[in-house]
């Protein structure tokens, strides 16, 4: 096993005013990333308008056979380990 080894590349600070600049970078960079993931979190909700029929009933179709397989798996799961948590039936010994 080997010791983790300290990276090279980390800045060495010498004055308070070397950290205030690498703290405002580190702001910028923070405001832009949220700024970033703002946009595509909204993105990812925006309702589309110009949907068809066929689209409508395909999303609908996909989502459907999800929530089917959901169920299915935790189905399957609480039968097989439900007992390890105290629920379902336990399993009883012969």
């Amino acid at each position: 096993m080997q010791l983790p080894v300290q990276d090279s590349k980390k800045p060495s600070y010498q004055s308070l005013e070397d950290i205030q600049a690498r703290k405002d970078q580190l702001l910028e960079e923070l405001k832009t990333d949220n700024n970033q993931f703002g946009a595509k979190w909204t993105k990812l909700f925006t309702p589309k308008e110009n949907s068809s029929k066929a689209e409508f009933i395909g999303s609908l179709l996909v989502n459907s056979i999800t929530v089917i397989d959901v169920f299915l798996t935790v189905r399957k799961l609480y039968n097989n380990y439900g007992s390890i948590f105290g629920l379902g039936k336990k399993k009883k010994k012969k």
